[in-house]
């Protein structure tokens, strides 16, 4: 019979009390795979309590922390936490919101370090993509502006793939999947249909600064499926748009279009800009789909489905890429494992080191160079008329779908874990946001 976790870290709190406690939280949107992350770190320092006594969870990221809203994971077997490796979205909650600077907010800073003394926490594993390396790269700083030792590591996810130095981020490869999948699915279903019917099908897709996302649609013209994709890296033209469009139905009697929700015009202004903010202060994206589409309507009469593929496509952990999972599981253990051998405001990455056959490692990014950067689609990704991946994008992008990695079902679902999400006792007043 297993021993059950709380019990040997109750029996070693007991007998060394140099070991200190771990934070955890997820940021700002989930994964098909950031919940294996989780399941990485959790396991990792359930095999090193001498050093890391308890990991508590922050409930919605890093609110958790601020309203000292913990999550108690050592109340959670081992199944439940191996469990989590194959569930969807976010076993803890996340949130979107950012840090200020400590001058611009040392109010919030403070209450970071009075909750982690309070519950002796040593270790800050911040899971999340570039606003969230900015929040744990602040919190890096807490000992030696506020004079309180916490080593602070960001695990990376986003499905955008839009941080730095990484080959690529957990997440992208399972949306790179999904949406490559969804698409040639659906242009079967339209070349189908397009001799008396529906002859334009868009599809959009997230991505707001960057087109790795929709640059995985680009996949399906392998596929003998006529493809054009609209990139935030490439202006969009409408005059030239239309008549590749044209072109395309007049070839093969039928045309699939990936947008990305960040397709600008030359002014800057998004397709799909609705006129409000997020809570990072970014434009509230979505709609681009039926813009397009209505574009193409209006100016060649052409019938048109359209889909924004939106939650669906970073949820679908029952179409992940094992190569994804794996990474993201990997990530999360190498976290643990930088922090225990004493690294502080660093991040592993995922280094390639051959396309054929496909191999990598675990890399290591500081970060000082991570935090508020981001990584666009080379030119050299994209074909000369803007429109299209080059075979170099390809060679990229295809290792990162390899592999399934199905979640057990039952009764014909997914068998997917929730956890008990048990509090920790608070010891300290309320605080307000």
């Amino acid at each position: 019979m297993p021993l059950d976790p709380s019990a040997v870290i109750q029996e070693h709190k007991g007998t060394n009390m140099s070991a200190k406690n771990a934070f955890y939280a997820q940021s700002g949107g989930v994964t098909a795979v950031i919940n294996a992350s989780a399941c990485g770190v959790i396991e990792t320092a359930r095999r090193h309590t001498d050093k890391i006594a308890n990991v508590y969870a922050g409930r919605n990221g890093i609110i958790g922390a601020l309203t000292e809203d913990l999550i108690d994971t050592s109340q959670e077997s081992d199944e439940a936490i191996a469990a989590l490796r194959y569930t969807p979205s976010g076993g803890f909650g996340s949130c979107r919101y950012k840090l200020k600077s400590l001058e611009a907010n040392k109010r919030e800073y403070e209450r970071l370090i009075e909750v982690f003394k309070a519950h002796d926490i040593g270790y800050f594993f911040y899971n999340g993509g570039g606003d969230s390396a900015d929040t744990c790269y602040k919190v890096s700083q807490l000992s030696e502006t506020l004079g309180y030792p916490v080593q602070a590591i960001h695990i990376p996810k986003t499905v955008d793939n839009d941080l730095p130095i990484t080959d690529n981020c957990p997440g992208f490869g399972s949306v790179a999947k999904y949406i490559a999948t969804s698409a040639l699915e659906a242009s079967f279903d339209v070349r189908s249909m397009s001799k008396t019917s529906t002859k334009i099908f868009v599809l959009e897709v997230m991505g707001r600064h960057a087109g790795w996302i929709a640059a995985a649609g680009g996949l399906i013209e392998d596929h003998d499926i006529p493809v054009l994709i609209l990139f935030p890296e490439i202006q969009f033209d409408q005059e030239r748009f239309l008549a590749a469009v044209k072109e395309k139905v007049e070839r093969f009697d039928f045309c699939t279009i990936v947008v990305s929700e960040g397709a600008k015009y030359p002014d800057g202004r998004f397709l799909a800009e609705q006129g409000t903010r997020d809570a990072f202060g970014h434009a509230q994206l979505g709609g681009a789909a039926p813009v397009v589409a209505n574009m193409i309507k209006d100016a060649t009469g052409y019938k048109f489905h359209w889909a924004v593929a939106d939650y669906l496509q970073r949820a679908a952990r029952h179409l992940a890429s094992k190569t994804d999972v794996e990474q993201a599981y990997a990530m999360g253990r190498a976290g643990v494992e930088f922090a225990l051998a004493g690294h502080n405001a660093v991040m592993p990455t995922v280094k390639r080191l051959g396309n054929d056959p496909y191999a990598w490692e675990v890399g290591e990014a500081p970060l000082s160079e991570v935090a508020n950067v981001e990584k666009f689609m080379p030119r050299d990704f994209i074909t000369e008329d803007g429109f299209g991946i080059t075979p170099m994008c390809k060679e990229y992008l295809i290792p990162l779908i390899q592999g399934e990695d199905y979640p057990p079902f039952e009764r014909g679902l997914p068998k997917y874990v929730t956890l008990k999400n048990a509090p920790v006792a608070r010891k300290l007043e309320a605080f307000e946001l």
